[in-house]
């Protein structure tokens, strides 16, 4: 029996993307193009998109094309706070620790400081009153030279009047914002909460991380509390989905690479 027409096509463009002829992350020719090339209708080039996009090789994005998707190595990040530093997993200084210890190259952009009006979603978490001005600190974040995460950080108008005015200053925080508000305001970091979910890129970061309108990011909520209970800072983070896993310990469990590799059913 003789394979259909579309499966041969996008078993050939599938061969190009594999062998690196047709590159990781390129724009595929146009329909018009690939009709031309394989001599074929409408409907079957498109048979054949559809069957690349259900092989995760492909992916169409509105306005632009059909581009192939990138071939990345997942990072997996431990959500869990290391407790010398009240640093949790993610966050700026541990991300840049973490990532150097697999031996990949982090990278985050110059931050990015406005003060602006929060909307109700970042009020609520502070608890600060509606129309409350804050002060956000946002960097663009990389690993191999791939974007890998968008993370913004927010904090009361409060604490530059206490002192901490450093949160204003278009550089990094490299001691870790945790151990500067304690030593600058006295407000300590005794906990905070992760909110995690999941949801559509915008347009902005469908840009940024190269991937489709139907693509899932998760957006992680953290809030920091002081000991008293009280909110004092919240720091957003959206992953996109391919590229990211998460682990979060609870107790003193053994270091999990030993369970990176796949394993084989025991027999029966």
């Amino acid at each position: 029996m003789q394979t259909p027409m579309y499966q041969q096509i996008a078993e050939d463009i599938r061969t190009q993307i594999d062998s690196g002829a047709i590159a990781r992350g390129s724009q595929l020719p146009t329909e018009l193009e690939l009709r031309a090339k394989y001599v074929a209708s409408r409907n079957t080039i498109r048979d054949a998109i559809k069957r690349l996009v259900g092989m995760g090789m492909v992916e169409t994005r509105p306005g632009q094309g059909t581009f192939v998707t990138m071939s990345v190595d997942p990072f997996v990040t431990d959500l869990t706070a290391d407790p010398r530093t009240g640093f949790g997993g993610g966050e700026s200084a541990q991300y840049l620790s973490q990532v150097s210890e697999q031996h990949r190259l982090p990278k985050s952009s110059a931050p990015k400081v406005e003060v602006q009006v929060a909307p109700t979603a970042i009020t609520r978490r502070l608890r600060l009153p509606a129309g409350a001005h804050v002060i956000s600190r946002h960097q663009q974040r990389h690993i191999d030279d791939i974007p890998w995460s968008l993370q913004t950080s927010f904090y009361p108008m409060d604490f530059i009047r206490m002192g901490a005015t450093r949160l204003m200053m278009a550089e990094d925080i490299t001691e870790g914002t945790v151990r500067y508000l304690a030593e600058a305001i006295g407000r300590v970091q005794a906990s905070y909460r992760d909110w995690i979910t999941a949801r559509s890129p915008s347009e902005v970061e469908q840009k940024f991380f190269g991937i489709g309108h139907d693509s899932i990011v998760f957006e992680i909520f953290r809030t920091a509390f002081d000991q008293q209970k009280a909110p004092i800072r919240l720091t957003v983070t959206v992953f996109p989905a391919d590229r990211n896993q998460f682990i979060v310990n609870v107790g003193d469990p053994p270091h999990p690479r030993y369970e990176e590799e796949p394993r084989e059913p025991p027999a029966s």
